[in-house]
């Protein structure tokens, strides 16, 4: 049964397995990687992870406060979920309160569905009345994801990120 839970180093080789499967350099949505992180060595990973956990109380400069969850089941890393606490710029144009992605063998089983089910209680108790998610406006899956959460289409607009589908669930 999958879980979501805090981001942990022990988790380190499931974890490169997934990132093998995105392909290296690939964007991982909620996931929370930078290009200058260094993933590949347990120090670095470890180092990583602590990012992630302490950027639920101090954001890196230029980001929003945010809690980061992996999906899970068992010892296996299928994929992230990012609630961000607030909107920036970019963020109420683009990325919105929540951003999820899936290794690419854990898709097309409802799991983007439980995992945003599971975060939306997370988000209430912060106190947020309503969160806005994006997707590419090509991602079928993700918009269908969206929708079976309650998700109501705001608009469709042209970003910096491309072309994307924006919705708002009110909590």
């Amino acid at each position: 049964m999958p879980e979501l839970t805090a981001p942990t180093a022990a988790l380190h080789a499931s974890w490169i397995e997934s990132r093998d499967e995105w392909g290296r350099g690939v964007h991982q949505d909620g996931a929370g990687v930078r290009e200058t992180d260094d993933v590949d060595s347990p120090e670095g990973f470890a180092d990583w992870v602590a990012r992630l956990t302490d950027a639920e109380k101090q954001a890196p400069d230029g980001w929003v406060p945010c809690t980061f969850r992996w999906i899970v089941e068992g010892d296996r890393y299928l994929g992230a979920i990012a609630l961000r606490h607030e909107l920036n710029d970019f963020l109420l144009e683009a990325g919105g309160h929540i951003g999820y992605g899936l290794r690419p063998s854990a898709r097309g089983n409802g799991l983007a569905s439980w995992a945003l089910a599971r975060i939306l209680p997370e988000a209430r108790a912060r106190g947020l009345e309503r969160v806005l998610i994006t997707c590419n406006v090509d991602n079928g899956a993700s918009a269908r994801t969206i929708e079976r959460n309650g998700g109501v289409l705001e608009d469709v607009r042209d970003t910096e990120i491309g072309r994307i589908r924006r919705y708002w669930i009110t909590l």
